[in-house]
Formats: structure tokens, C-alpha cells, sequence
């Protein structure tokens, strides 16, 4: 099975056939396993009706009490070894449909950090949950077919070659009956598919919503949308329902006639092989046999209907994964150097300048235009943007990252102590590459230096503590972000375990966290956004007075209405409608900015409140 560290390999993204195929080829000695122990188990069990009639012809006459036995024992003998096989036969399978389950995920989570910032913008998050919860599950299950199949097409062949020397029109009956069986099932397949590949994608827009809904309630709330969210929610869901008992309708009818069908054909045959021995054409112990090879075969027809509804079903799934692996990363062109020396980014578009070494608050009266300035500065959407006198997209894409950090304030947490969530910058990286979130929890922004390491860029910050141990250096970010008292009230320290996007902490505790993660990381050029949002007074005129000290000769961009923030900016920038308005001190723009004085004053008024 794949190592949780190897290579999953590249898939053939052709369609969801190849997908599938390449699943098998990527397994070749487990999947030939599984076939040839199939075969084996089914070709076993049609051994067991041969012997049965020997013993009916052979045993069954005076005298001839040791043959009986012999024959007894020659079948128990052979359903002690059928057992085994099949126990190895579903050892192996299980290891086939694993395999695949892991591979797949391999594949679909190693894409989605290739895209990186570009996933979001390019498919939905409840696509991409829909394909890790169910369709990597679906795709697995299809992978059956290779071992059971396989067995079934060939004791299909055996059990006609041993009714031959019988009969050959038990044989021509034997051999017609799959076809039929196909052509009354197929077009219930095709059906199912299409009405499988509906309901997955109803399913992907529900997931989303379900995502929206939990992310956003208490805005929601407060915006008193929550009404209209719940009705477009319930709408989509019985969307879903209705398509959900179409998919049942049709799957359903094919599982029915996985289970009539076989029984009528079963029904044919033994009324054929009955006729033929009451006329003497056949013996007793050959209608014995008869009878044992049809029953035997009742499982895999049964199988070709059940392999022909798994398969309908992988390849849906298969093609969503497919469609998810045809995205394509943004191209990085980037063949220029990057400045030698800190420099000023500058966003055109905005007209905002970042300088270099300093602390610059960026504010406006929608945290969507203050995000989106970030975005260009941080080359998370195209731009113009320009680092120095170098476009920002004209540099490699490694280069900007292991320089540039983008924190967001709702960056994401894995489970894990809390050592490793402060650290996982400096300990995960996957250079070259992009994540989805910016600044993103454990696995930070790709390309990103260890915590607390220098960049050959820019002058050391002058902060630095004196212990330069790991842990020194988490201590001093954790104080930096006045974060100490969250480390001292967890009853481990940093080896207290946080969970998955730290539920066990509440939002401001979570706010500094990441905040003292971003400067643990210690970028040369540092966008935080919103980084005191969830505060209260005094743990924010905390924050803003330690992060310009351990800042300290760093660039610094901050969006914030926060006048305690503000008051400590070097330089701050006043967006109208995603323009420069004005720029200078907090001071000076209180004094001569009416908008901003106003947006800052009610951001004073609700703090008060708060």
C-alpha cells in the first residue's frame, strides 16, 4: 500500500476510464494478486459440484462406500482451501481499494497546494470536500472489479467448458445468459450515471453552502440575513433530495435485477438440466452438478450487475477528480532578480507605496478594499504591482514568498501542539509552491524561512533575543503578540494540544497566535490583515506597542481602524474606494482628513461599546 511519504506518481487525467486504469497499472503485482486469488475462489467453488456428482455417480452404488468417503473428503479438503483463498483473496482487494482510497487523496491534496491561492478562485469548497469525503471512497470501491471480476469472467468460461461434455445446450444457455443480462441492465446504468453525476454536483453546491453557513453565522446574524441564508440552504437541500431519489430509483432497479435476474436464469437452467434427466439424456449425478455450476454462477452474474453499477459510480467520481487535476497553477514567469535591498512596493492601481523598514497602517471603510491592496502587494491576484523598479510578477514566485508573508487573520490551524503550530512555518515548507490560504496555518506560505531566521536581504530586526533557541525565539514572538498568558493558562506549555482551527482557544487567543507566528516566522516585508480585530483595549495598545519594537527596521503593512494601532504607525494610508486619499501621521490625518476622522472616530465609538 502507499507509504504516507511516497510519491503517488502522475495520474492520466484523460478521463475517468484512464483515471481509473491508472489506479490499477500504479498497483500491478497487488492488482494481478487480487485477480488471479479471485479467479482461484470462484473456480474453486465450481470444483465442489464436479466432485458432488462424482460422488452421487461413483459412491452411490453398494460397495462402493470408500469412493463416497473419498469423494467427502476431497470436498471438504477443497472448501478448507477455498477459505483460505479467500481470505487472501479479500486481504489483497482491501489493499487494492486502500491503495487507490490514499492515492487518490495523495494526488487531489498535492494539486490543490500546486494551485494554491488560485484554488478558491477556481472551484468551490464544497467540490473539493464532496471529492475528500465521498468520491475518493466511491473510487476505491469501484477498484472491486479487479479481483472478483476478473474471477467471475473466467469461472464463467470454466463452468461452460465443464457443462460441455454434459450438454451443449446447457452450455449455449450458460453463455447467452450474461449477454441478456447486460443488454435488460445496461441502459439502467447509463441512466444511473447520468443521474449519479447531477447529484454529485447538487451535493458539491450543498457542501458549500454548509461551509458559508458555518463560517459566517454570527455575521449573519448580525447583518440579519440569516433568514435568507436559511431559505436558499433549504431550497438547494430539497434540490437534492428530489435528485437523490432519482439516483435511489434507478440504483434500486439495477440491485433488483442483480438479485431477480440471477435467480431467474438459475430458475432456466436447473428446469432444462430436470427435463433432460427425467428423459434419461443426462444422469442424476449430472443434474447434481448442473445445479452446483448454476448456483456457483449466480454470484457473478449477480457480480458483472453490482460491477456494472460500481463502475458507473467510480467513473463519476473519477471525472470530478479529473476535472479538479486539469486545473492549472498560475503560470510563474518570473525570471528577474528580486532587489538586493529592502525596497518600496508600490501598488498602482491603488496608488498605496509601501516603504521600506517602516510601519504602515493601511485604512479604509471595507476591510474588501484594505484585502484586496494586500492581495496585489502580496501577488495573490495579478497586478502591476512593482517591488523597487522590478514588476513583483517579473520575480520568481519562490523569491516573493520566502520574502513577502501575507498573515490573514482567520489563517488556518491543524491539530497539533502548540509548538508545532508556531513552528510549522519554519518546519513544513514546500518550496516552490503556493498554499491555498495566505499565511496558512501549520503549513505557512511555501518558501518561507525557519522561525525567527534572518533574511540576507535586510538589516536584522534589533530585537532579537539574547537565547537564540527555538524555544527562546517562541517565547519572544509569543510576547511580542502579548500571547504569554495563553502559553502560562494551557496545562503543557507549548506541547498543550490545539485543535483543529484551535476550538479550544477563543478568537482573540486565536488572533495573537497567529500574529506570533507570523513573527516567528520573521519575514523581510510583513501584510497583516487585521491582525488586532478580536481584541480588546488593553491587550491591543499591548500588541501595538511590542510589535513596533519587535518590527523594528522590518517593513510593516497593517490594515486596521484600530486608533491604537494607528497611533503607532510610522505612515498611515487613507483608501476612498480603493484609492489613495490621503497619507501622513495619525495625527496629522485626524487633524486634516474629515473621512477619516470620521471612520476612525466610529471605530473609537465601537470599541467603547465592545
Amino acid at each position: 500500500m502507499i507509504d504516507a511519504y511516497e510519491d503517488p506518481g502522475t495520474p492520466d487525467t484523460r478521463g475517468g476510464w484512464h483515471y481509473l486504469w491508472w489506479l490499477v497499472h500504479r498497483q500491478p503485482g497487488r492488482s494481478l494478486a487480487g485477480a488471479l486469488l479471485g479467479s482461484a475462489w470462484l473456480t474453486l467453488m465450481a470444483g465442489t459440484p464436479y466432485m458432488m456428482a462424482r460422488a452421487v455417480d461413483d459412491g452411490l452404488v453398494p460397495g462402493h462406500m470408500t469412493v463416497l468417503a473419498g469423494w467427502t473428503a476431497a470436498i471438504f479438503v477443497l472448501g478448507a482451501v477455498n477459505s483460505w483463498v479467500s481470505i487472501m483473496r479479500h486481504r489483497t482487494m482491501t489493499r487494492v481499494r486502500m491503495d487507490a482510497y490514499f492515492r487518490t487523496i495523495k494526488v487531489v491534496v498535492g494539486h490543490a497546494v500546486r494551485l494554491g491561492a488560485a484554488l478558491p478562485r477556481r472551484v468551490g469548497a464544497g467540490e473539493v470536500v464532496t471529492i475528500g469525503v465521498g468520491d475518493v471512497h466511491t473510487i476505491a470501491q469501484a477498484l472491486t472489479v479487479v479481483g472478483p471480476g476478473v474471477g467471475a469472467v473466467v469461472v464463467y468460461a470454466v463452468v461452460a467448458g465443464l457443462l460441455m461434455p454434459i450438454s451443449p445446450l446447457l452450455t449455449g444457455v450458460v453463455l447467452l445468459g450474461v449477454p441478456v443480462v447486460a443488454l435488460l441492465a445496461g441502459p439502467l446504468a447509463r441512466r444511473l450515471q447520468g443521474q449519479e453525476t447531477e447529484y454529485r454536483e447538487r451535493q458539491g453546491v450543498l457542501t458549500a453552502r454548509i461551509g458559508d453557513l458555518a463560517g459566517g453565522l454570527r455575521v449573519l446574524n448580525g447583518l440579519g440575513g440569516k433568514g435568507l441564508f436559511a431559505d436558499a440552504f433549504r431550497k438547494d437541500s430539497q434540490h437534492l433530495r428530489v435528485q437523490g431519489y432519482r439516483v435511489g430509483s434507478v440504483a434500486s432497479w439495477v440491485q433488483a435485477l442483480g438479485v431477480g435476474l440471477p435467480t431467474v436464469y438459475l430458475a432456466v437452467v436447473t428446469w432444462i438440466a430436470a427435463r433432460m434427466a427425467a428423459h434419461g439424456e443426462i444422469t442424476v449425478g449430472q443434474l447434481v452438478s448442473v445445479y452446483g455450476y448454476v448456483a456457483v454462477l449466480v454470484g457473478p452474474v449477480a457480480f458483472f450487475l453490482d460491477m456494472g453499477y460500481q463502475l458507473s459510480r467510480g467513473v463519476v467520481a473519477a471525472r470530478r477528480v479529473v476535472r479538479l487535476l486539469h486545473l492549472a497553477p498560475e503560470p510563474d514567469r518570473g525570471t528577474e532578480q528580486a532587489p538586493a535591498d529592502p525596497s518600496v512596493l508600490h501598488d498602482p492601481e491603488s496608488g498605496v507605496r509601501v516603504r521600506p523598514g517602516r510601519l504602515t497602517a493601511l485604512v479604509g471603510a471595507s476591510p474588501t478594499e484594505t484585502g484586496a491592496v494586500v492581495d496585489r502587494l502580496g501577488r495573490y491576484t495579478p497586478s502591476n504591482v512593482t517591488w523597487g523598479e522590478t514588476r513583483l510578477d517579473a520575480v520568481p514566485l519562490p523569491e516573493v514568498r520566502s520574502r513577502i508573508l501575507v498573515a490573514d487573520n482567520d489563517a488556518h490551524f491543524f491539530a497539533d501542539s502548540l509548538r508545532n503550530s508556531l513552528r510549522g512555518a519554519g518546519l513544513h515548507q514546500m518550496s516552490g509552491h503556493d498554499t491555498p490560504q495566505r499565511g496558512a496555518g501549520l503549513y505557512q506560505t511555501c518558501g518561507c524561512r525557519r522561525a525567527g531566521a534572518t533574511s540576507p536581504h535586510s538589516p536584522a530586526p534589533a530585537t532579537q533575543p539574547s537565547d537564540t533557541s527555538p524555544d527562546a525565539r517562541t517565547t519572544h514572538a509569543l510576547h511580542a503578540a502579548a500571547a504569554t498568558d495563553i502559553l502560562q493558562a494551557l496545562p503543557a506549555g507549548l506541547d498543550s494540544p490545539i485543535d483543529a482551527q484551535a476550538r479550544n482557544l477563543s478568537g482573540g487567543q486565536r488572533q495573537r497566535i497567529r500574529l506570533a507566528r507570523a513573527l516567528l516566522t520573521d519575514p523581510e516585508v510583513l501584510l497583516a490583515v487585521e491582525p488586532t480585530s478580536a481584541l480588546d483595549a488593553h491587550t491591543e495598545a499591548l500588541v501595538a506597542e511590542r510589535l513596533r519594537t519587535a518590527r523594528a527596521g522590518r517593513t510593516t503593512l497593517l490594515t486596521t481602524t484600530s486608533p491604537l494601532m494607528l497611533a503607532r504607525a510610522d505612515e498611515v494610508i487613507y483608501l476612498v474606494d480603493g484609492k489613495v486619499a490621503a497619507t501622513g501621521t495619525h495625527e496629522g490625518l485626524l487633524e486634516y482628513a474629515p473621512g477619516y476622522r470620521a471612520l476612525v472616530a466610529r471605530d473609537t465609538e465601537e470599541e467603547v461599546v465592545r
